[in-house]
């Protein structure tokens, strides 16, 4: 487990890798952020990811197990794919529930999924966003992702994506 003490995000919340019993709420969340979500089935596929990490607030929920399920407030997909013989990172899916929005919270997932790439010798990063999500646009700038092309019709929806790479992590 990772716990987030740099005072980005409020101490009472954590970053710990996803378990399979955090699955649900994950999937809650995703379907309350975006007009086409993910199936639950691609989060159970992504289980074994070491960059699925999810932000959990800490106060309650705790099973017997001791994996707090009740709290989970955001998520990171993050995973590998080939590249020319070198890995190429990808930010997949990045996610805050909407009453935790603004908060930092997205921003921690970022840093804690890039640092999870870069421990698997990662030196660069792609991810698509949408082209209307000026927001997270903005976020992603601020960790070094530039704009590399547009997919037109991208998403279900048919609005265009956003290709972002961010080169040379160290």
């Amino acid at each position: 487990m990772v716990t987030v003490t740099s005072g980005d995000v409020p101490s009472d919340i954590r970053i710990r890798q996803a378990e399979r019993a955090d699955l649900l709420a994950v999937y809650r969340i995703e379907k309350a952020s975006f007009a086409s979500p993910w199936p639950f089935e691609a989060f159970e596929r992504q289980l074994s990811d070491p960059g699925f990490l999810v932000a959990v607030e800490e106060g309650g929920g705790e099973n017997g197990g001791g994996v707090d399920t009740a709290n989970v407030i955001g998520f990171v997909v993050a995973d590998l794919v080939p590249n020319h013989g070198q890995p190429l990172g990808h930010i997949k899916d990045l996610a805050v529930h909407p009453e935790f929005r603004g908060e930092g919270v997205g921003t921690t997932l970022l840093r804690h999924g890039l640092k999870s790439l870069q421990e698997q010798s990662v030196s660069s990063v792609k991810l698509e966003v949408r082209e209307e999500n000026d927001g997270a646009q903005r976020l992603y700038s601020r960790f070094g992702f530039q704009p590399l092309r547009r997919v037109p019709r991208y998403y279900d929806d048919g609005e265009d994506a956003i290709i972002m790479i961010r080169q040379a992590m160290k």
